[in-house]
């Protein structure tokens, strides 16, 4: 700026840098905000994760199914799985983890049974209920 004078030199040089640094880290502050606000991540389908969860024997409805980021490379997933029959036992969750990690990077399942033929129907089982 001394030898040329060109004062506006400097100001478009900052500019030019911040526009930048904003294009660079705008899938981070986006990745940033759905974690903070715990949407489902970009990268999943929750559809097919409930497709999948109502496809499995035995089972007969999947309500209060939610999904979040633990971090940006880490994914949570509840739900209630209504089950005919009597409980499938540990081994049949245990396979629903590993294909749910394996399909859907989802390694974090927390699966709670209830027995389709019980008393009383879950309280959290109506689509409206959070």
């Amino acid at each position: 700026m001394l030898l040329t004078r060109w004062l506006w030199l400097d100001p478009a040089v900052s500019l030019i840098i911040a526009v930048v640094i904003f294009v660079g880290t705008w899938g981070l502050l986006k990745e940033s905000l759905r974690l903070s606000l715990h949407a489902v991540p970009e990268r999943i389908d929750p559809d097919a994760v409930k497709n999948y969860l109502q496809g499995l024997p035995g089972v007969c409805e999947v309500h209060d199914l939610h999904i979040w980021g633990m971090s940006t490379t880490e994914t949570a997933l509840t739900a209630h799985l209504v089950v005919a029959g009597g409980h499938p036992g540990d081994d049949f969750l245990d396979r629903i983890a590993r294909v749910l990690d394996h399909r859907f990077r989802i390694g974090h399942a927390t699966l709670q049974v209830e027995l389709a033929d019980g008393d009383g129907a879950c309280r959290l089982a109506p689509g409206d209920v959070v």
